[in-house]
């Protein structure tokens, strides 16, 4: 069974997301989400799905960790001519690096990432466990067109082989959806699930120590 939230237009709908939080589909014109001050967050999606925007969105309120940035370094770093392949290994550790670096400060953290792969969303929950802090996720499920017309709007095209390998990853992570975490999406505390008109009405995020008042919160 979904757990799906529903408000009067103009509202505004506080959520503490736990399981599986279904927001398909909804009519809510303002949607909150609360997470603790520890909270790693990932937000999640095919390429061009709208991950950047959201994540744009609620930097104000926690670190965000993008593998692209991550990228621009190791580019900067090496020979122009070097094709971004031979150092994709490389960038992607120097990323996981920064990933479990941060993930040891106090700071809520924010994660760019597909959310398609078996092995990092392990690697992203074991290594939040570890460092005393839930994982949660945000999945944007907005469809393989809508996706790939924002690959097209931005002008960063992904190769139709990597991208139906992400198509199919997302497939089987939403096929268990109930209301717990899916099972592919064991080890995190939530998964949100939210539609291109729920991504688009900009919901809202914020970071809280429940010992004071909320103050951390994404316009």
């Amino acid at each position: 069974m979904r757990s799906t939230a529903r408000t009067e237009a103009g509202a505004v709908r506080d959520i503490t997301p736990r399981g599986t939080v279904d927001l398909r589909g909804g009519t809510d014109t303002g949607i909150r989400l609360s997470y603790p001050r520890d909270a790693v967050v990932v937000i999640a999606g095919l390429p061009g799905s709208g991950k950047s925007t959201l994540l744009r969105a609620w930097a104000p309120a926690a670190a965000v960790l993008d593998p692209r940035a991550t990228r621009a370094d190791c580019e900067a770093a090496l020979p122009s001519w070097l094709p971004y392949a031979l150092y994709r290994p490389l960038a992607r550790l120097h990323h996981m690096r920064r990933i479990r670096t941060a993930m040891r400060g106090p700071e809520p953290l924010l994660i760019h990432d597909c959310g398609t792969r078996t092995w990092l969303r392990r690697w992203l929950t074991r290594s939040a466990g570890r460092a005393g802090r839930p994982a949660h996720m945000v999945l944007l499920d907005v469809g393989s067109r809508e996706a790939l017309s924002g690959q097209h709007a931005r002008r960063r095209l992904t190769s139709p082989r990597v991208f139906a390998t992400h198509e199919r990853g997302l497939a089987a992570l939403l096929s268990g959806i109930g209301e717990t975490a899916p099972p592919g999406a064991t080890g995190f505390t939530s998964v949100v699930l939210l539609d291109r008109r729920l991504r688009d009405t900009s919901p809202r995020a914020r970071f809280t120590d429940p010992r004071v008042p909320a103050q951390a919160t994404a316009p």
